[in-house]
């Protein structure tokens, strides 16, 4: 049988989907997890009681589960239940310059870690497109668990722990391979156009990104503008009236600017994750470019263009007006008492960082 260059790296397939269930349920942490986040009070005392019971639970509700599929579908009906209880509404846009029957490499903004491409796949569902295979970093995938749940979510990895240059050239040439095999498959792709979210409110494309998906074409003879033109990339911004997880992107800016670094915790990333999640996002808005039909030569040039297609689609906020000192659009009482709430989250010197993340839809625009 053919090795497959991509075991490594890709989502699961249907034929892995009920083994890697069963190696979750099995998973001790696993379970510790969701006992510590849904019965926090409980899970130390009674965890030994209570664990057998998770098990059971997740051993009949994921019995049907056989399929990549029907993962999806289980996810999108989590996906409506928790847009339902955090948003005020999600819409979209842009959609209808897109065909259904193509694929596409979705380039995205970053200001969420889960949110973002679940998001961006909500939005394709509803519409009738199928929903990406999506890049994540493996600094995000230290537990074997959730490992497993990326994979059988369609996720596939960007390895990010590369000992040496020979090593890093050998990682982003297999992730370039991928994401035209993928492309090739029919199958879309998710990225955030920049490692690590976008804390400062400043959405900008690396061109180490553009790069990164030119290996594969530089491999082939084709000039630079002609592969990525092959590529179908589409611009996407995800504009979040609140952001679940402001005040922590700000504390991080703060410490590193007044003790010059900043260490995270063990569980930050997955706590980053429940909250963004899990928290109020005001009215959120998924906004769709054309397929860029040609690019400058040069990355850096070709990242700056990306960024203006991104940043002309940013839906502005009364919140994002209070904080660029603008009228439009039009502050509300909501809008100022959030707003102040947020102020008073993060250290009075901090406050000048929060108005910058908040302002920065506003400014990018006028730009």
């Amino acid at each position: 049988m053919e090795q497959d260059p991509f075991a490594d790296i890709r989502p699961y397939h249907d034929n892995e989907v009920a083994p890697a269930i069963a190696r979750l349920i099995a998973d001790r942490e696993f379970i510790q997890a969701i006992l510590h986040y849904r019965f926090p009070r409980l899970s130390g005392p009674f965890g030994w009681l209570l664990s057998p019971l998770v098990r059971l639970w997740l051993k009949r509700r994921w019995a049907r589960l056989k399929s990549v599929k029907a993962v999806q579908l289980q996810v999108a009906g989590f996906m409506d239940r928790m847009i339902a209880s955090t948003t005020d509404k999600v819409t979209c846009s842009g959609l209808e310059q897109l065909d259904p029957a193509q694929s596409y490499l979705f380039l995205s903004n970053h200001r969420d870690i889960a949110m973002d491409p679940a998001l961006v796949n909500w939005c394709l569902h509803q519409q009738g497109f199928a929903t990406v295979r999506i890049a994540i970093g493996d600094n995000l995938l230290r537990k074997a668990c959730a490992t497993e749940l990326m994979k059988l979510n369609k996720s596939f990895i960007v390895k990010r722990g590369a000992k040496g240059p020979r090593e890093m050239l050998k990682n982003l040439s297999q992730l370039s391979a991928y994401i035209k095999h993928s492309l090739t498959e029919r199958q879309s792709v998710w990225i955030a156009q920049r490692e690590g979210r976008a804390k400062d409110g400043n959405d900008q494309t690396d061109p180490t990104i553009l790069k990164m998906f030119y290996m594969e074409g530089k491999k082939q003879g084709l000039s630079f503008n002609e592969y990525l033109q092959s590529l179908n990339i589409v611009p996407v911004c995800i504009s979040y009236e609140y952001d679940p997880c402001d005040s922590d992107k700000i504390n991080e800016l703060w410490q590193k600017k007044t003790q010059g670094s900043y260490q995270k915790t063990e569980f930050e990333d997955i706590d980053a994750i429940i909250k963004g999640i899990v928290g109020y996002k005001g009215r959120v808005h998924v906004a769709f470019a054309k397929p860029l039909q040609a690019l400058p030569e040069d990355p850096d040039a070709a990242a700056a263009f990306i960024d203006q297609q991104i940043w002309q689609l940013y839906r502005c906020y009364p919140i994002n007006a209070l904080a660029a000192g603008s009228t439009e659009p039009a502050p509300t009482d909501q809008a100022a008492k959030q707003w102040q709430q947020r102020l008073q989250s993060v250290p009075q010197g901090a406050q000048q960082l929060m108005t910058t993340l908040y302002a920065a839809p506003v400014l990018k625009k006028q730009q």
